[in-house]
């Protein structure tokens, strides 16, 4: 005869809740970062909302008022920004040039360093650190060369002429780049892509390259951000008013006699210039911080 038993059920007691304690020099070194960051956000910011707001003025109110809200919002400086002072044809002018640049650059660059990222050949090694070479290259010391170039060619003071050598000067800088995230990625994912019948061009385009979006997405945002600001460039190689960008135009617009320029124009030219960086940002930042996640995992 068998004889059953119970298991008397067990209690298990909570464990106690962990309080969190912060010591005095914590408490002190978040204040104070926290302190910082606040300063530096109203360092950056205010400059930017006060340029904003005096966008809306006229000249009389800036130099009387020029801290002080706008008494109406005037948009006629916008229109004379984009009219009377030429931006507008400077703005399509700067959108044609590093919209064509940036799709070279990024296209080349990236099949640039997927090559020296995933295969090795003689000469390899050189041509990756030939590319870092360029990195640490000045720009200034590249404007006589640049220029006698350009001129033998028939390019010079021409959108294609500044287009290509945008692409020449943000190159080395994507191939660095994105020849990392290449580096990193499985090559079990590409060796199951030729198996199942992909060429190596299928295989880039369809698989490894949508596997490094965040990086590509990354330098996307800095080389529209230094294209789109390029200054000394355009200057030595695009003399040509009709061919002027963004940055030369500002520029001109400023240093036109004294106190005489449209100061609200000005203002406006300035928020005009801004915006399309701005909205570059707001729309692809979260790439850029998944690319900087993924870069410190790995």
């Amino acid at each position: 005869m068998s004889t059953v038993t119970r298991d008397h059920p067990t209690t298990i007691e909570p464990l106690p809740e962990r309080t969190s304690t912060t010591s005095a020099g914590e408490k002190t070194f978040l204040g104070v970062s926290h302190g910082i960051l606040i300063l530096w956000s109203v360092i950056v910011i205010g400059p930017m909302l006060w340029t904003l707001m005096t966008s809306f003025k006229t000249t009389r109110e800036i130099f009387s008022s020029p801290f002080s809200l706008p008494s109406a919002l005037n948009l006629q400086n916008y229109v004379n920004a984009w009219t009377t002072a030429g931006i507008g044809k400077y703005f399509v002018n700067t959108v044609v040039v590093v919209g064509t640049a940036l799709v070279i650059v990024m296209v080349l660059g990236a099949m640039c360093a997927y090559v020296l990222a995933r295969f090795e050949f003689p000469g390899s090694k050189a041509i990756y650190y030939l590319m870092l070479a360029g990195l640490t290259f000045p720009i200034f010391l590249a404007i006589v060369p640049l220029f006698f170039t350009l001129r033998n060619l028939g390019l010079l003071n021409t959108l294609p002429g500044l287009s290509l050598t945008y692409v020449a000067f943000a190159l080395p800088f994507t191939v660095f780049f994105l020849f990392a995230f290449f580096r990193t990625l499985p090559y079990e994912i590409s060796e199951a892509a030729s198996l199942d019948g992909a060429g190596e061009w299928a295989t880039f385009f369809l698989v490894m390259l949508p596997m490094a979006r965040n990086g590509f997405a990354s330098v996307a945002i800095f080389n529209f951000l230094g294209l789109w600001n390029q200054f000394l460039i355009p200057v030595a190689i695009n003399t040509n008013v009709d061919n002027y960008v963004l940055s030369q135009g500002m520029a001109a617009f400023a240093s036109q006699a004294g106190y005489a320029v449209d100061f609200g124009a000005l203002f406006a030219a300035v928020v005009i210039t801004v915006t399309p960086v701005l909205i570059v940002y707001i729309i692809f930042q979260r790439q850029l911080q998944g690319s900087v996640s993924q870069g410190t995992m790995k």
